[in-house]
């Protein structure tokens, strides 16, 4: 099977703007499904995060696309925000070859109002999460009636958190003829049942045997009641990761667990279903820009979650399922880089832990983990809010040449830069941080004043 984006019926534009994004060839979800994308068929793809299948989809839709009809030409539904936002970004860059392509996402946790104003001015492609697109098609504020693509993306994951009526009112909406796209990283028969509802003919595509294994090791501790923080710890300072996600089984443990750690002098944030959208938000920017260490979550909270590189991965409990251990501790050993994966259990757990036991996992002796007294794990910067954003225009250049220029801030001083709807946040390294905040609020970005503060 060949590999080339030219063996396909794609225009010069796009396979110019392929190769300057630097997709060379086809990943083997690109290379399977997309001959029958581009056809008009449905597919069903099992295709795990991080195997290409938004390029395979996005491809396809901006391919049939009619620029000139303003008109919603194509649905993708996602599990979660942080997904939806994922994929509309890098439809966004996969548009760059055609002009005035129109992309909006509709998700939960954020105002309604702004959703309203922005679908007036009409979109060709929407991204969205079930519940929030349901809510528009109901109030009128959205029609489907012009599309002619469905995607359900991380199906599989949608089933899970509850949205499978959510989805089935969506359809109620949709035209019956059309192409539907459903990608899943696993096969059930929820996943089967709702493909023959809702697909003709579909052509099935599995390609996870194919795809490359990220390179983990993996290591398991028993340990005595009470002693899992400690542990942590001891596995914290004597492997020395850069960033870590700590997955446990409860919101409350979550609190937990990150409480103890902070308590311990590490730098950690809990994240779970309990949080309000800013609240989450405040967490994964933190988290992404380096202002906190460790991520402590379960996982609903990490769902839709993309750290594209992450040191490690701890099981605080042996997880429910080998499916999901599989899930968890693949964020970790990326693009060719080799991840950590610890799993922590008391003897009472001992029956699981022995359906885990293969060749390849050890299962080690916590005394074999030095105790390094003293440790600490600081992050390398801290987050600064300004209370602007995209609505204000604002753009990471403008706070950028704010920081380096009136308040004097060196470059490398400053890090990610990452800009919302309404609040723009900015990683300013550790020392520099007090500096940076007096030098904003006393100063003016774009020749305006935003009021600032410390995360």
């Amino acid at each position: 099977m060949t590999t080339k984006f030219s063996s396909l019926p794609l225009s010069k534009e796009m396979l110019c703007n392929l190769n300057e994004i630097g997709y060379k060839e086809m990943t083997p979800i690109q290379a399977e499904t997309l001959p029958f994308i581009l056809d008009g068929k449905d597919v069903i793809a099992q295709a795990k995060t991080g195997s290409g299948k938004t390029a395979a989809f996005g491809i396809g839709l901006l391919t049939k696309l009619q620029v000139k009809k303003f008109r919603v030409q194509t649905l993708i539904l996602c599990p979660t925000r942080e997904l939806a936002d994922q994929v509309a970004k890098e439809i966004r860059m996969l548009a760059r070859a055609t002009h005035n392509i129109k992309i909006l996402t509709l998700c939960g946790g954020t105002a309604f109002g702004p959703q309203l104003g922005s679908l007036r001015h009409g979109a060709h492609i929407i991204v969205g999460t079930p519940g929030r697109i349901l809510k528009h098609l109901k109030k009128e504020t959205l029609s489907l009636q012009d599309m002619d693509t469905l995607v359900l993306d991380e199906a599989d994951r949608m089933l899970d958190m509850g949205f499978s009526e959510e989805i089935n009112e969506v359809l109620a909406f949709a035209p019956k003829e059309r192409q539907t796209l459903l990608f899943s990283a696993t096969y059930t028969k929820e996943i089967l049942g709702i493909s023959s509802s809702i697909q003709n003919d579909a052509i099935s595509v599995k390609t996870i045997s194919t795809e490359t294994t990220n390179k983990i090791v993996e290591r398991f501790y028993e340990v005595g009641q009470g002693q899992k923080i400690n542990t942590l710890i001891n596995i914290f300072s004597n492997f020395k990761p850069q960033n870590v996600i700590v997955f446990c089984n409860t919101k409350i443990q979550a609190d937990e667990i990150a409480n103890k750690l902070q308590n311990k002098k590490i730098d950690a944030l809990a994240i779970h279903g309990d949080l309000e959208q800013y609240e989450r938000n405040d967490v994964l920017v933190q988290f992404a820009n380096k202002s906190a260490t460790v991520l402590v979550a379960t996982d609903v909270a990490a769902r839709g979650l993309d750290i594209k590189e992450l040191s490690m991965v701890v099981n605080f409990d042996i997880p429910h399922s080998e499916e999901t251990y599989t899930h968890r501790i693949g964020r970790t050993g990326r693009a060719g880089a080799e991840g950590l994966a610890f799993t922590l259990y008391e003897s009472f757990e001992i029956q699981n832990a022995d359906e885990y036991k293969n060749e390849i996992r050890l299962f080690e002796d916590i005394d074999s983990l030095k105790v390094i007294n003293g440790f600490e794990m600081r992050s390398e910067n801290i987050t600064l809010v300004i209370e602007g954003g995209k609505k204000n225009k604002v753009r990471a250049g403008d706070i950028l040449g704010a920081l380096t220029g009136e308040a004097g801030l060196k470059s490398n001083s400053i890090g990610k830069i990452d800009i919302y709807e309404r609040q723009s946040y900015v990683a300013i390294e550790n020392s520099k941080i007090d500096e940076a905040y007096e030098k904003l609020k006393d100063g003016k970005i774009k020749g305006k004043k935003f009021s600032v503060w410390i995360l």
